[in-house]
């Protein structure tokens, strides 16, 4: 199964997104870098979030940033996830954001698996506040190999 169909079986859908203030997902060279994208799930992890909101709040991200690029490239087939970048809005003691994150890589995972395209490199971050009083944000990069 395509990478594609892989995530239109995980019930995303695509349409090509109108041009905003920021580009969503630029390529460069044989990359595309994504934006950082924000859940739609609000507040802070350690205080009103459970580990397991934000789990799905990095999947939410991880949905958006596949919509992104695939209106930058076209498709999901050909790609590679390279490397992620997870900011979890979190408590000073709060040290999960790992567990957070992981909603976003294991979702990649499951579309690009997780040995080969989908095996990335990746950071998750704590942070005193995020835009929109987000409970999470993700960028990504992306190789085209083919």
């Amino acid at each position: 199964m395509s990478y594609q169909t892989n995530a239109e079986a995980q019930g995303i859908t695509f349409e090509k997104q109108p041009a905003g203030y920021l580009n969503l997902c630029i390529r460069s060279g044989n990359q595309l870098l994504t934006s950082g994208h924000v859940s739609d799930l609000k507040g802070k992890l350690g205080a009103d979030l459970s580990v397991e909101d934000g789990y799905q709040a990095a999947r939410n991200c991880a949905e958006k940033i596949l919509r992104s690029v695939w209106s930058s490239h076209g498709t999901l087939n050909g790609l590679k996830v390279i490397k992620v970048l997870g900011c979890v809005n979190s408590t000073q003691d709060f040290t999960d954001q790992h567990l957070v994150i992981n909603g976003c890589s294991d979702f990649l995972h499951m579309i690009f698996g997780k040995d080969g395209a989908g095996y990335h490199a990746r950071s998750a971050l704590g942070f005193a506040q995020l835009p929109t009083g987000a409970a999470v944000e993700v960028e990504a990069i992306f190789e085209v190999v083919s």
